[in-house]
C-alpha cells in the first residue's frame, strides 16, 4: 500500500511497483487514518508511509499499524526527505522496518520493498547512521543490564549491526559464515525482544553500545 498526501507521488510509486511481476499495489491512501483503515481491511505486506500528511500523520499511523500482533502487522517502510522529517527516528522506534529517501531511484525503492517484505530491515548504512547520529543525544540514559543476556560474541554482532554492516560484512569481519551471523542476529533479537535490525540499531545507541561518530 502506498500512503502519501500527494496524488502524483502516490501514482508514481504505484506505477513503479505495479510494473514488477512479483509486486502489486493493493491500495493507496492520502492520510494516516485512511491508511490504517485500509491496512486492516486488506492486510498489505508492506506499507510505503509518508510522514507529513494532513489529519493523522504517518508517525501516528505507523504506531497504530505496528501495535498489533507481529504476525499480522504490515512492514512499514517510511518515505522521508530526512532533513525535514526529524521525527522519523520516532517512527523507527514505533516499529517501522526502515526508511527510504523520497529521491531514491526506482531500483532502490523496489529493493527496499523486497527487503522489508522478506522480514529484514531496510538499513542503508550511510543514511541510517546519519539519522541515528542526529538523535543519539536525545536517547534515554543507558541501562547496561539490558545487555546481560547477550554473549560477548552477540554483543559484538550487535555493535556491527548498529554500524550498518550487512550479514556478509559482519561474517568477513568475524571470520565466520553468513549463516552463523544470521543465527547470532536472531539470538540478539530474541533475547532483547526486538522486531528487527532497525530496533536493534536504535537500542544499541540508546544503551551506549554504539556511539555517534566523533564521540568517545
Amino acid at each position: 500500500m502506498v500512503v502519501d498526501d500527494q496524488a502524483v507521488v502516490r501514482a508514481g510509486f504505484a506505477a513503479i511497483v505495479d510494473a514488477e511481476p512479483d509486486l502489486h499495489v493493493v491500495a493507496e491512501a492520502g492520510d494516516g487514518a485512511r491508511a490504517v483503515q485500509l491496512a486492516r481491511e486488506l492486510s498489505p505486506d508492506v506499507v510505503l508511509m509518508d510522514i507529513r500528511m494532513p489529519g493523522m500523520d504517518g508517525l501516528t499511523a505507523t504506531r497504530l499499524l505496528t501495535a498489533g500482533p507481529q504476525a499480522q502487522a504490515p512492514r512499514v517502510l517510511v518515505l522521508t526527505t530526512f532533513d525535514q522529517d526529524a521525527y522519523v527516528h520516532d517512527a523507527l522506534r514505533a516499529g517501522a522496518s526502515g526508511f527510504l529517501l523520497k529521491d531514491a531511484t526506482p531500483e532502490e525503492l523496489l529493493a527496499g520493498i523486497r527487503v522489508v517484505a522478506s522480514g529484514e530491515a531496510m538499513l542503508a548504512p550511510t543514511v541510517t547512521r546519519r539519522l541515528i547520529d542526529a538523535f543519539a543525544d536525545t536517547a534515554p540514559a543507558p541501562d547496561p543490564a539490558l545487555l546481560d543476556p547477550l554473549t560477548p560474541r552477540e554483543r559484538e554482532v550487535l555493535t556491527l549491526v548498529a554500524a550498518g554492516h550487512t550479514n556478509a560484512e559482519i561474517a568477513d569481519a568475524l571470520g565466520v559464515t553468513t549463516g552463523t551471523v544470521k543465527s547470532h542476529v536472531n539470538a540478539v533479537l530474541g533475547k532483547l525482544g526486538l522486531r528487527d535490525r532497525v530496533q536493534a540499531t536504535i537500542l544499541a545507541y540508546d544503551l551506549g553500545l554504539a556511539r555517534p561518530r566523533g564521540t568517545r
